[in-house]
C-alpha cells in the first residue's frame, strides 16, 4: 500500500521541509514532528506547493530537451540506450506522474481546507493551479485518474477518465477558481489574509491570476485545435467576458517563494551547480544537442548564447545518441546556458509571457480570437518577449534579418526570400518554430505537444509528413528534430507519449486495465488526432 499512498497522498512532513515554517504554525495539540492533513493549514501549504509546481515545470523534461533537438548526452556519460532508443518502459519518467499527483493532493488540502474557512484567494489558486497539473498529465499519459483521484485513503484505487472529458471539466474549475480570487476579501483579519505574502507567484495579484488561468485556458483550446467536442468559440467567449485578457508585456508567472544560495532555483541547483557550488551531474550530462544549437546559429539568432553556454571547443553540440568518443567529452562542448539557469536566486518560471503571446496568435490564425492586436504584432511581441526573458538584448535585427523567413517572418511567402515557385510557409509554421526557439529549457512540454499536434502536411501540403511538425524544413535547415543516431536505435520515430507507471499495474491494476494495451508510438493523445 505504500506506493499507492506516494501517488496519490504526499506526506506532508515534507512540506514542513519545503516551506521551513515554525512548528508553531500547526496545531500546538498534535504531534507537529509528523503534521498530516488534519493539522495543517491551507496557508502553510500553498507556497510549498507553489514552488513544487515550479521545480516540476523545471526540473522534468531532460529527455523530451533531448527528443525535441535541443539537449543531448555528452561524450562523458554512456549512453542512456531506452531514451536513445525509443523504447520506453513503465519504469520510465514516472517523477512526472508522481510528482504531479503529490502536488494536486498539495492543492486539493489548500481547496478543500480554504473552502471551509472562506478562504476564497487560496480555493482559487488550488483550483488553477490543480488544472495546470491535470494538463500535463493529459498531455504526457492520456487517459488518467481525475474524478476519483486525490481522495487519499477514501479510494486508493481511482478509475481512469478520457483525456477529452478531464479537459473539458478543467476550463470550468479555472473559471471557477478565477471568480473565487476576484471575489475574495483580503482584508487583514479575514481569512485571505497574508495572501501577498503566501502567493509566491503574483504576491496577491487578482488581474495577474485572471491572465495566468485564462492563458492556461487558451493553452489548452490550441492543443484541442482539431477537436470537435470542444467549443472553442464558446470558451473564447467566456474568456472575452471575464474581461481580463491574457498575460501580457513583462507579465511572466514565476514562483519566488525566497530562494538563496541555501535553497536555490530549483533549476539552478539540478542544471547548474549545487548548493556547495559543485557542478551538478545533469550539467554534466546535459550539453548542446548540435542540430538545436546549429539552427540557433543558422538563423543569426543571439539567443544562442543564452540558451547555451560555450564550451572549451566554442558553441558546439553533439549528436543526440552518439556513442561516447573522447572528443565529445562534456567540457569540449556547449552547455545549458545563463539565460536559463540565470542565477541561483532567480524566480522559477511557470508558464512565458512569450507563451502567451504565441498562443494568441496561433488562436488568431485560427479564427478562434478574432479582436485585438493582429498577429505580426503578437509575433512580434512573443519573440521580444523571449530575448528579453533570456536577457539577449533587442530582438529587432534578428527580426529584420530573418524578413522572409517563415520560421522567424510571419507574413512569409516562401522559405527563401525571392525565390519564385516555393510553397509559401508562415502562419502556423512560423509560430511553432517561434515556439521552438522560445521555449528551450523553459517549456519543453509545449514543444513535444506542438510536434504532436500538428502534422506537417497541414502548413505545407506538399509535404508527405501527416503525423508531426517538421522545424526547419520550410527555411531550407535541415527537418528535424533529428533522430537518434544511437547504434542500437532501430526507429524513426519519436514517441507519442509516456506509458503509465508500473505502480499503477502493480496497485491500481484494474483501472489501468481498462486503457488496453499501451503503445507509446500508436496509443495518442486525445488531440493527436494525426
Amino acid at each position: 500500500m505504500k506506493l499507492k499512498k506516494l501517488i496519490y497522498m504526499i506526506p506532508l512532513a515534507a512540506i514542513v521541509v519545503a516551506t521551513g515554517c515554525r512548528k508553531s504554525q500547526f496545531n500546538i495539540n498534535q504531534n507537529t514532528t509528523s503534521p498530516t492533513d488534519s493539522t495543517v493549514t491551507y496557508d502553510v501549504v500553498i507556497p510549498a506547493a507553489l514552488h513544487a509546481s515550479g521545480t516540476i515545470v523545471g526540473n522534468q523534461w531532460g529527455s523530451i530537451q533531448n527528443w525535441m533537438g535541443f539537449w543531448a548526452r555528452s561524450g562523458t556519460y554512456a549512453p542512456n540506450v531506452i531514451e536513445e532508443t525509443y523504447q520506453i518502459t513503465t519504469g520510465f519518467g514516472n517523477g512526472i506522474w508522481n510528482n504531479c499527483y503529490d502536488n494536486n493532493y498539495d492543492y486539493q488540502i489548500v481547496q478543500t481546507k480554504a473552502a471551509q474557512a472562506g478562504a476564497g484567494f487560496y480555493e482559487g489558486i488550488a483550483r488553477i493551479m490543480k488544472a495546470h497539473n491535470y494538463q500535463i498529465l493529459v498531455d504526457v499519459y492520456g487517459n488518467v485518474p481525475y474524478s476519483e483521484a486525490l481522495k487519499g485513503g477514501g479510494n486508493p484505487t481511482p478509475k481512469y477518465d478520457n483525456g477529452v472529458d478531464i479537459y473539458k471539466d478543467l476550463f470550468r474549475e479555472i473559471d471557477a477558481g478565477i471568480a473565487l480570487i476576484k471575489a475574495a476579501n483580503t482584508s487583514s483579519t479575514g481569512p485571505n489574509k497574508d495572501i501577498a505574502k503566501n502567493d509566491i507567484m503574483f504576491a496577491g495579484n487578482k488581474t495577474l491570476w485572471a491572465k495566468f488561468g485564462n492563458t492556461l485556458k487558451l493553452r489548452l483550446l490550441i492543443h484541442a485545435y482539431a477537436v470537435a467536442g470542444i467549443n472553442k468559440a464558446a470558451e473564447i467567449a467566456i474568456i472575452n467576458a471575464e474581461g481580463s485578457g491574457y498575460l501580457g508585456i513583462g507579465e511572466n508567472a514565476q514562483v519566488q517563494p525566497g530562494y538563496a544560495a541555501d535553497k536555490p532555483n530549483p533549476f539552478f541547483n539540478s542544471y547548474k551547480s549545487t548548493v556547495a557550488g559543485a557542478q551538478t551531474a545533469n550539467n554534466v550530462y546535459f550539453r548542446a544537442n548540435k542540430w538545436g544549437i546549429d539552427y540557433y546559429a543558422y538563423n543569426g539568432d543571439a539567443r544562442r548564447s543564452r540558451v547555451y553556454e560555450a564550451g572549451a571547443n566554442g558553441y558546439v553540440g553533439v549528436a543526440y545518441g552518439l556513442p561516447p568518443i573522447s572528443d565529445n567529452v562534456a567540457g569540449n562542448l556547449a552547455g545549458i546556458g545563463p539565460g536559463l539557469y540565470k542565477t541561483n536566486t532567480s524566480p522559477q518560471c511557470i508558464m512565458s509571457s512569450a507563451e502567451s503571446f504565441f498562443l494568441q496568435a496561433e488562436a488568431r490564425i485560427r479564427g478562434f480570437i478574432t479582436t485585438g492586436a493582429d498577429v505580426p504584432t503578437l509575433m512580434t511581441n512573443g519573440i521580444n518577449e523571449s530575448f528579453a526573458y533570456l536577457g539577449a538584448g533587442s530582438a529587432a535585427s534578428y527580426i529584420s534579418g530573418n524578413a522572409g523567413y517563415s520560421d522567424v517572418d510571419v507574413t512569409a511567402v516562401g522559405n527563401t526570400p525571392g525565390t519564385p515557385g516555393v510553397e509559401p510557409l508562415g502562419g502556423i509554421f512560423t509560430v511553432l518554430s517561434q515556439k521552438w526557439f522560445a521555449l528551450n529549457g523553459i517549456n519543453t512540454l509545449e514543444v513535444w505537444c506542438d510536434y504532436r499536434r500538428v502534422p506537417y502536411k497541414d502548413v505545407r501540403s506538399s509535404s508527405t509528413v501527416t503525423d508531426h511538425f517538421v522545424y526547419g524544413a520550410g527555411v531550407g535547415y535541415d527537418p528535424g528534430p533529428p533522430i537518434s543516431v544511437s547504434p542500437q536505435n532501430t526507429s524513426t520515430k519519436i514517441p507519442v507519449r509516456y506509458l503509465y507507471p508500473q505502480t499503477e499495474y502493480n496497485y491500481n491494476a484494474a483501472n489501468v486495465g481498462t486503457q488496453g494495451t499501451v503503445d507509446p508510438f500508436t496509443s495518442r493523445i486525445f488531440w493527436d488526432l494525426n
